[in-house]
């Protein structure tokens, strides 16, 4: 082989290792923006009180998704995707899927709404029963 292919292979060699090295850096930085702190995504300055009923709870990670249907005075519905804690720290607190999901009661609901102004998203801090109880998911923000 001549010193001109050995030095071709070479070159392609360490620009393969380049292109990787830039791949995994990129890859990488985009999994850590990924997720966001709760005031990067939403509005903690501000509180929105929703009533509604639970349609349904997604119990996943990274964090868990309650879907509130929510009736406006004209009568038009809407349902809000409410972001909370994730699946590990909701259970340490005590809090289940069935909590959440209120067996079809009428809930109140605090939240943080969208920073973006996303309509019908916001982070769920706080479910009211009609009982009384409450179940408080994020309670140091309260």
């Amino acid at each position: 082989m001549s010193n001109v292919a050995r030095r071709s292979a070479g070159s392609s060699l360490s620009a393969f290792y380049r292109v990787a090295a830039v791949s995994v850096g990129l890859l990488a930085g985009l999994q850590a923006s990924a997720h966001h702190s709760v005031s990067g995504q939403f509005d903690v300055s501000k509180k929105i009180v929703l009533t509604g009923t639970v349609e349904k709870v997604d119990w996943v990670n990274p964090h868990i998704y309650v879907h509130l249907k929510v009736t406006d005075e004209k009568g038009a519905s809407a349902v809000w995707a409410l972001g909370t804690v994730p699946v590990a720290m909701a259970r340490k607190a005590g809090v289940t899927k069935e909590s959440l999901l209120a067996a079809g009661q009428t809930v109140k609901v605090t939240a943080y709404p969208a920073r973006d102004g996303t309509q019908n998203l916001g982070f769920l801090i706080r479910i009211d029963y009609p009982d009384g109880h409450f179940v408080s998911v994020n309670p140091d923000r309260l």
